[in-house]
């Protein structure tokens, strides 16, 4: 039994306890909340004044009100508020009438001060000379049509100058298609221990493989050899076969000992003695097999 008693009184003291803690607790958070509303004296600067309308209406009909009486105090808020806002309007257009006011008497004060002295200005002209003189007239800047301004930004010259090129790249392209189209004799000489001279009509667009193919259809013991399997020598180069003769006329190309350009020749390579002499010369067409 003592020892229940004993148990009760010391729930009770560490209740007490409990309890001034939380009181304690309490009035140090109410303490720290003031001193930081003292020393930010402006945190309610931006509060607004003002409550809206339902939280005034919430503050003035706290509990049980009857639904007359809650219509009646929501009609008078809004005309109240109603009232507000007229005024408001009512201060800011007298506000924007003083401001029109001051303006129109600004400019009525300079214009009538300008008209006072253009009549002074015209009566000391007229009371010097006894005549009104002519007014001034002042000379405009005008251009000077000898300078050069093709350095300038022109708009219409700079497009003149876009269609011409484009005018001069269609043609040249057009003359290269020309070109290309046209016909050459090629004269070669088949090697296969002993030169074998023939000739065969190409397009200086065609590529070495074409001019191969038409080749290997003029020997009989070549049409069951590829076009891969062939090559074509000229001037002591292997020519590989994607070039064009095109290539080679255009840009003026050379071997090792002549032109690549020339095909019109007759002179066999492999029948001279000396193959190092530049000369017009006859390409070589090999076999690998």
């Amino acid at each position: 039994m003592a020892g229940s008693q004993s148990e009760a009184r010391r729930q009770a003291a560490l209740v007490n306890q409990r309890k001034e803690m939380m009181e304690e607790f309490d009035r140090q958070k109410d303490a720290m909340l003031k001193e930081t509303e003292k020393s930010l004296p402006g945190t309610n600067r931006f509060v607004g004044r003002n409550d809206s309308m339902e939280e005034t209406l919430k503050k003035s009909t706290i509990g049980l009100v009857r639904l007359e009486d809650f219509q009646n105090k929501r009609k008078e808020l809004e005309e109240a508020k109603a009232r507000e806002a007229a005024q408001t309007n009512e201060l800011k257009d007298e506000k924007v009438k003083q401001k029109k006011r001051k303006k129109i008497t600004k400019s009525k004060l300079s214009f009538a001060m300008d008209d006072e002295e253009g009549e002074e200005d015209s009566g000391n002209k007229k009371g010097k000379d006894g005549s009104e003189e002519p007014p001034v007239k002042r000379n405009k800047v005008n251009k000077n049509p000898a300078v050069d301004t093709s350095f300038l930004p022109d708009r219409e010259r700079e497009e003149q100058e876009r269609r011409t090129r484009e005018e001069l790249r269609q043609e040249w392209l057009r003359k290269q298609e020309e070109l290309k189209h046209e016909e050459i004799e090629v004269v070669y000489s088949y090697w296969d221990g002993s030169g074998h001279r023939k000739s065969v009509t190409c397009k200086k667009g065609d590529d070495i493989a074409s001019f191969l193919e038409k080749c290997r259809q003029q020997f009989p013991e070549l049409r069951s050899v590829s076009v891969d399997n062939l090559m074509y020598i000229k001037e002591d180069l292997i020519i590989p076969h994607h070039y064009t003769f095109y290539d080679f006329i255009v840009n003026k190309a050379r071997g090792k000992s002549g032109p690549l350009f020339n095909f019109d020749v007759h002179d066999d390579v492999r029948m001279l003695a000396d193959a190092t002499i530049e000369k017009d010369e006859v390409g070589t067409v090999n076999s690998d097999s």
